[in-house]
């Protein structure tokens, strides 16, 4: 039998919660991010755009990762916080991280290593602006988006959940 995710190990606050992630209290395994895994999300938003998380998805070559997942890790690879004046291009996000980590100054602030925007919400049409000016400068083209073949990622049941359980199995007998 497979024990219910807590919330909380003991006490009486020990209530499943469904906004609670299920490796939140190690219950599950939660692998994190193989260097392979950001390659091929890389690889992925060349091919798909940034933030079509929904052509990666059905792609499956990122078998058990989440939108949430895929979308930090897509920040990490740009160096920013915000992902708008990306959206929908078809780029190498690590040219945007490289330029985003030699960016210094007071106008420069960074949460956990990302740029943040301090200076209030952007305008629509500042970001419209800023996608169309990211377009021609870094877009790849169709030929360079074709070439790129991903491969569908190893059943998550398999790489993950069979190991994991098989450990735990032989570190019970």
């Amino acid at each position: 039998m497979i024990e219910k995710i807590r919330s909380m190990p003991t006490g009486a606050r020990n209530v499943t919660r469904t906004n609670d992630s299920a490796s939140l209290w190690n219950c599950t395994l939660s692998p994190g991010w193989t260097a392979e895994e950001v390659e091929v999300l890389r690889k992925a938003l060349m091919k798909f755009g940034i933030g079509n998380w929904t052509k990666i998805i059905e792609a499956e070559v990122l078998v058990g990762k989440t939108i949430a997942q895929m979308n930090l890790q897509t920040q990490r690879m740009l160096g920013q916080q915000s992902t708008a004046e990306f959206s929908g291009l078809f780029m190498d996000p690590y040219v945007i991280g490289e330029i985003n980590s030699k960016k210094v100054g007071d106008s420069i602030k960074r949460k956990n290593g990302f740029i943040i925007n301090t200076e209030g919400k952007i305008s629509r049409e500042e970001i419209r602006k800023r996608r169309e000016e990211n377009r021609l400068l870094y877009q790849i083209s169709k030929k360079e988006r074709d070439e790129i073949v991903l491969k569908k990622s190893d059943s998550l049941v398999r790489v993950h959940i069979i190991p994991y359980y098989n450990n735990v199995l032989k570190n019970i007998n």
